[in-house]
């Protein structure tokens, strides 16, 4: 896994099966991003075959096979989709395609797994919600943030346990590094991905709502800007957002393109959760200037202060009970109101976001 960039960020974990061999097939349509790699990893790991792969870009495709060899190029994406036994497409094709795929994918009677985000417009959220009642298929949403970092799982865990009471605040960040030179088109239009909020900050808001035991928020304010590309004037390098959820807990976040060469890896990201009996640090990839290993958590309550490195104690348990979801029906793993409400909050986020102006110090007030 290349801890550079977080385009190639693809965790391995152990193989823990919940299905049969020949019980859950699935394929990938849409090789745009990076994030189709852990998103395969977590469904082979949890016992599903993957067996055919289709790009319209034969390079991409050839990368990809040379990954996973077991998959065949199809020739077509409705070769896959006609495909009767094929139960499921996992699809990281451009963000504002995602949602256009999925219904073609549901309507072809199989279940759909998309890269975050899933949607760029909150009309195709509203198509996805009618098409999944019509059906009753899974939209799935790959929140990797928190469902491919053990140390969010872990943190997850402890919350349900009470370590912390109940939650009242939480904060993230969610830094990136741009490697601009190594992007395509569509990454510098907002049209294409949703805008860094949208974007890289659904992350963000699915975590509060999970971590909050939140089933609704209000986005209070919201905040984007552009520092350090003027050769992409419509792109945003930096955004955040404050929240405030149902339940009266609360959110702030920070997303952006500025993590400086120096880091060891493409972004450190954090989130620290404040409960009413403690509260936990997550650091998700790095531990600057001490550990460059991922998955710490530090956890602070009435019994006293632990740092705890939860690389290895806890896996991602998302990829299965998403199998057995999609096989029985259930809620398990995520349900469909929240995947799509943490969608809705970040396009919301996005949409009333107030631009930044730099301040000219040239210019007298």
């Amino acid at each position: 896994m290349n801890k550079s960039d977080g385009m190639s960020y693809a965790p391995r974990g152990e193989v823990n099966k919940v299905v049969e061999k020949g019980q859950f097939l699935f394929s990938a349509i849409g090789l745009d991003h990076g994030h189709i790699y852990g998103m395969c990893n977590g469904l082979i790991e949890a016992g599903a075959e993957l067996v055919s792969v289709y790009d319209p870009d034969p390079e991409k495709v050839k990368q990809f096979v040379n990954s996973f060899p077991q998959a065949i190029a199809a020739s077509s994406r409705e070769e896959i989709l006609r495909n009767p036994e094929i139960q499921l497409v996992a699809s990281a094709n451009i963000p504002k395609d995602r949602g256009p795929l999925g219904l073609e994918v549901l309507d072809h009677g199989k279940h759909y797994f998309t890269d975050k985000p899933a949607f760029t417009k909150i009309e195709q959220i509203e198509k996805a919600k009618k098409k999944v009642e019509e059906t009753g298929l899974k939209w799935g949403i790959y929140y990797s943030e928190r469902l491919h970092v053990e140390a969010a799982v872990y943190a997850g865990q402890l919350i349900e346990e009470g370590a912390i009471g109940e939650v009242v605040q939480v904060m993230g960040t969610g830094p990136h590094r741009a490697n601009a030179e190594s992007r395509p088109d569509w990454f510098f239009d907002p049209e294409s991905f949703g805008g860094i909020l949208c974007d890289i900050g659904s992350h963000q808001i699915e975590q509060f709502l999970y971590y909050a035991n939140a089933k609704d928020a209000n986005v209070l304010h919201s905040k984007i800007g552009n520092y350090t590309l003027p050769d992409y004037p419509e792109f945003q390098d930096f955004g955040d957002a404050a929240l405030v959820a149902d339940n009266g807990a609360t959110f702030y976040f920070r997303v952006d393109w500025l993590t400086p060469e120096g880091l060891g890896t493409w972004g450190d990201g954090r989130v620290l959760i404040l409960g009413t009996k403690g509260y936990i640090e997550v650091r998700k990839y790095i531990d600057i200037a001490r550990s460059p290993s991922s998955d710490h958590v530090y956890l602070v309550n009435q019994e006293g202060e632990k740092y705890v490195d939860a690389s290895g104690q806890v896996g991602f348990p998302f990829f299965g009970a998403f199998l057995l979801d999609c096989l029985h029906d259930t809620e398990n793993a995520m349900t469909q109101k929240h995947a799509f409400k943490a969608a809705a909050l970040s396009v919301e986020a996005q949409e009333r976001a107030v631009p930044i102006q730099k301040y000219d110090s040239g210019t007298e007030a």
